[in-house]
């Protein structure tokens, strides 16, 4: 290990300026599953198609339509 280094020609992390944040968040395995097939066939991680299908619906400013029934 050296005792300095230069930084004088060193280039910003692109993705350091990034807004993500790390959440825990419960998913049923259905849901997971699907994601994880989707990244076998993209070679993308899950976590990320997740992060950009989540990002299309902001963009789009989707809406969900939730009904709760009254079953007995």
């Amino acid at each position: 290990m050296r005792d300095d280094y230069d930084f004088s020609n060193a280039i910003k992390n692109p993705y350091s300026d990034r807004l993500k944040k790390q959440v825990t968040i419960r998913l049923d395995d259905v849901v997971i599953t699907f994601f994880k097939a989707m990244s076998k066939e993209t070679g993308m991680p899950y976590q990320n198609i997740i992060n950009y299908y989540l990002l299309d619906c902001v963009k789009e400013n989707k809406k969900i339509k939730i009904s709760f029934s009254d079953q007995e």
